[in-house]
């Protein structure tokens, strides 16, 4: 089962990744006994033991610190989505670039993008921490790993931080990519029948 220091390595791998910057984003993991989620203010780019904070699935904190004002975003993800053991928040360049132009990533324009997402939805906005924001995001997570949050950010979910972060990382490069098209001209798209038969294999590996 995942720990504090495989919270600290992500964060450290986000950074360095140019994945995150200041003091922006979460990270959560789902445990025996509750919630480890980043505290409140904290850099994932130089997380210490100190600032990881246990919750419990209801988001009270079970220690004498205070957690992301975010957790009821984690919270209700793990309620909902059971097989979840791993989310993180946070703004990348390109990813943030579209949701701040309210752009969803669904250009049949890699395979790759295809067997990982299929697309990347666009949660509306709502105010950071609100319940709004919950409410927003969720909704979009029913049947997606990667969500953009409107003139925010982007959250990935997974069965494990490794997943959740590769899929954050994988993410990242289709929106470079998606936007280093339009530099050219505008990418040639797969066909329906290309996108058919990804999806097809897809579903066979599940």
């Amino acid at each position: 089962m995942e720990n504090i220091q495989d919270i600290i390595n992500i964060g450290k791998t986000l950074y360095n990744k140019d994945l995150t910057i200041g003091t922006s984003g979460n990270i959560s993991v789902k445990t025996r006994d509750g919630i480890l989620i980043t505290a409140s203010g904290t850099s994932l780019g130089n997380l210490k033991e100190d600032d990881i904070v246990l919750i419990d699935f209801d988001g009270n904190e079970l220690e004498n610190k205070k957690a992301s004002s975010e957790k009821m975003l984690h919270v209700e993800i793990y309620k909902q989505r059971n097989e979840v053991k791993a989310i993180i928040h946070t703004h990348p360049q390109y990813l943030t670039t579209f949701a701040c132009c309210h752009k969803t990533l669904d250009e049949p324009i890699m395979s790759e993008n295809i067997l990982y997402f299929e697309d990347i939805p666009l949660a509306p906005y709502a105010m950071p921490s609100s319940n709004q924001l919950v409410e927003n995001t969720v909704k979009y997570l029913q049947n997606r790993d990667v969500v953009l949050m409107a003139n925010h950010g982007a959250i990935a979910v997974a069965e494990s931080l490794k997943q959740a972060y590769l899929k954050m990382e994988t993410a990242e490069y289709y929106a470079k990519v998606t936007l280093n098209t339009k530099i050219l001209g505008g990418a040639k798209y797969l066909s329906q029948n290309d996108i058919h038969e990804l999806i097809k294999l897809k579903k066979s590996k599940l």
